[in-house]
């Protein structure tokens, strides 16, 4: 059988979530099937580390496809035209995007649909762009695939989609995501901060994030309890982010707020065990990876009560209200001074991080294309 896939997110130390889906699922299937035949459609020169086994042909397809219209011409052409030549028995989509231009029975993996609830978050074109095509991709797809309960929900209420059509299949994190000892903890926090301990904050710098209310809330924090503790920001801007930049700029305690810009999987696993507390309190998510690395690490973790949060965290996370600055103020707080409550949700977060893992994710994927091909 002969799978093409769409590998345009498989970009060397520049993945998020999606990427990092991409990465572990593609790893894992083209390896443990060997009998089947791979083509990984790029949309620019690609890293050979991303060529897992010799069952993998790449193909280049102009252009870079990184705006709607670009989107458009990458899909519906370039895209389009290879699959109709080739004529694989499936087109597999990590990030969602399909073409509508061919017959080939094809599964995108939609993570979320945060573009209808927040269409202001995205640039106009890019939310215009989602909002016109998702619905009709997920009307074309032979069967959908998404990272929670949440959104297959979702996914189901607004396309009007049968949830029968769609597959949950969890995000997990990487192994390197591990607890480290007392002496590389002190090792990090002397690179990043000074040697203070420091919550921290990990994704694109994106509006939906709500990094503005982030600050805010560390800002109270640091007011209300005298604490040397920093934040530290990792992840890269996703486009003018003019509302947290002004927060910032008003902030009392600015000099203990570190913006790293993205770093790679070794450097952030590290960064992330050797957090005080990770908080993570999006407005929505369709899973939110960096929940499970915390919890993997034996860091507590601070995340929202909406969305596919509550879903991913269980019982094992403080859950705090992302539209108020004055609840992620009393969750950062509560976790500064309660050792035992720290250490419950250490245990917790060890316990529910064990739930989730690439492995599984990668064969209720493959699970999937199998209902496709029969």
């Amino acid at each position: 059988m002969k799978i093409a896939v769409n590998t345009r997110l498989l970009l060397k130390n520049k993945m998020e979530g999606i990427g990092m889906h991409a990465l572990n699922v593609l790893k894992r299937i083209t390896v443990n099937h060997p009998e089947h035949q791979f083509l990984f459609l790029f949309d620019r020169k690609y890293d050979e580390e991303f060529i897992f086994s010799d069952n993998i042909t790449p193909v280049v397809l102009f252009p870079q496809a990184r705006h709607p219209l670009l989107y458009y011409w990458w899909f519906e052409y370039s895209v389009a035209i290879t699959l109709n030549q080739v004529k694989p028995d499936i087109f597999y989509s990590p990030d969602g995007f399909l073409s509508l231009n061919t017959e080939v029975p094809s599964i995108p993996v939609i993570h979320d649909i945060n573009y209808e609830h927040y269409p202001k978050d995205l640039p106009t074109w890019t939310s215009w762009h989602y909002r016109h095509f998702f619905p009709l991709y997920a009307k074309h797809a032979r069967r959908i695939l998404t990272v929670s309960e949440f959104s297959k929900q979702d996914i189901a209420e607004h396309y009007s989609i049968s949830l029968d059509k769609i597959d949950v299949v969890y995000n997990a994190a990487d192994s390197l995501y591990k607890k480290l000892e007392e002496a590389e903890k002190k090792e990090i926090r002397n690179k990043y901060s000074g040697g203070e301990e420091y919550f921290l904050y990990v994704s694109a710098l994106h509006p939906r994030k709500n990094v503005k209310r982030l600050l805010e809330a560390f800002d109270k924090m640091k007011k209300k309890s005298g604490s040397p503790i920093k934040l530290v920001l990792v992840g890269p801007h996703y486009f003018k982010n003019i509302e947290m930049e002004k927060v910032f700029h008003a902030m009392k305690f600015k000099s203990d707020v570190i913006f790293t810009g993205r770093l790679n999987v070794e450097e952030l696993s590290k960064v992330t065990g050797a957090a005080f507390a990770l908080v993570y309190v999006s407005y929505f998510e369709g899973f939110g990876i960096p929940i499970v690395e915390a919890m993997q690490c034996e860091v507590p973790v601070i995340a929202s009560n909406v969305t596919s949060m509550p879903e991913v965290t269980g019982n094992a996370a403080r859950l705090v209200d992302p539209f108020s600055v004055d609840s992620i103020t009393e969750g950062m707080l509560e976790v500064l001074k309660n050792g035992t409550l720290k250490q419950q949700l250490i245990e917790k977060g060890k316990e529910r991080a064990r739930f989730f893992s690439w492995d599984k994710t990668a064969q209720l994927t493959w699970q999937s294309i199998e209902k496709v091909m029969h």
